[in-house]
């Protein structure tokens, strides 16, 4: 069936319909969307997606709205909003359209739904006090979005269509980033793991580039790897490894003497020529070359 309208609510907007327009646009660019309440508009009809409006779902019909009484739950029992069933529906869909490989295609999906679209449902839907976000509960994206709503006082004719529009492109550059963000992710998974297997028993970890390690090294079990390098530019770094994704405390520091030393300081500290900088942190230093990299996380995991 070709789409040929994408139809929502008039009037003010929340997140939920603004991110399920992100995907919708994309796969169906030609279709017109429609922000109406009207009946002729809301009904289902041939060619026709309705979301966040209409009372009904029925995915056949391609009605998604999460209103009603009883409103459409997840498996475990929490409540989707427009967002978590156009994702549920068209979700696979969408990642095939931005290239993700089909081999990952239900794990993004999967991993997408919990850490982005779940969160966006609750808040929606009541089911989470948004001030769990503490400080910034008022930073959170579905807050953020919400912000580009007119003013209370600005009652222009269209005003709320327009800034629905100017809204759809700053949603989609968040969703689309986080998309590629898991995509990258998986990729790196794997480079990691091939260095992790090259690697044997070492305690330094190398990698071609920067890339995000530590859950691939988690899930390789490699508990005796202490630090990673790897070029930046014309530099290379020696990273320390977070003990967890909650936690800014490292399997090992880098030496105590080194902390926030730079050139012929940390040289004379370290003993090793070409040493750069050392963050007075101790959780990453750099140097010019590789040997002179490896070096130094040969004498920081022996001290260590």
């Amino acid at each position: 069936m070709t789409i040929t309208h994408l139809v929502t609510h008039s009037g003010g907007f929340h997140a939920d319909e603004l991110l399920s327009s992100v995907i919708l646009t994309r796969l169906f660019p030609d279709a017109e969307l429609i922000r109406s309440r009207e009946a002729a508009w809301i009904t289902p009809a041939a060619g026709r997606i309705i979301y966040d409006v209409g009372q009904a779902y029925d995915g056949g019909a391609q009605i998604f709205d999460h209103h009603q009484r009883p409103n459409p739950l997840r498996e475990d029992g929490q409540p989707y909003s427009s967002f978590g069933l156009i994702w549920h529906h068209f979700g696979r869909d969408y990642l095939r359209s931005l290239d993700v490989p089909e081999a990952d295609i239900d794990t993004i999906h999967h991993s997408f739904d919990q850490s982005f679209v779940l969160p966006v449902d609750l808040l929606d839907n009541g089911a989470i006090d948004p001030g769990v976000a503490g400080p910034l509960a008022g930073m959170t994206l579905p807050v953020l979005l919400e912000t580009l709503k007119p003013v209370f006082d600005d009652r222009r004719d269209g005003a709320d269509d327009q800034a629905f529009m100017a809204a759809l492109p700053v949603a989609r550059a968040f969703v689309e980033a986080a998309v590629r963000g898991r995509a990258a992710k998986r990729r790196a998974e794997t480079m990691v793991m091939c260095a992790i297997e090259a690697a044997g028993e070492a305690k330094v970890l190398e990698l071609p580039m920067g890339m995000p390690f530590r859950s691939a090294v988690e899930k390789a079990g490699a508990d005796h790897l202490l630090f990673v390098v790897h070029p930046r530019g014309s530099d290379w770094t020696l990273t320390t490894i977070r003990k967890s994704g909650d936690s800014f405390e490292s399997r090992a520091d880098l030496p105590a003497a080194w902390a926030g030393l730079t050139d012929q300081a940390l040289e004379a500290a370290c003993g090793v020529k070409g040493a750069k900088f050392c963050h007075n942190a101790r959780f990453i230093a750099v140097a010019s070359t590789r040997a002179a990299i490896m070096e130094m996380a040969q004498r920081a995991a022996s001290e260590a």
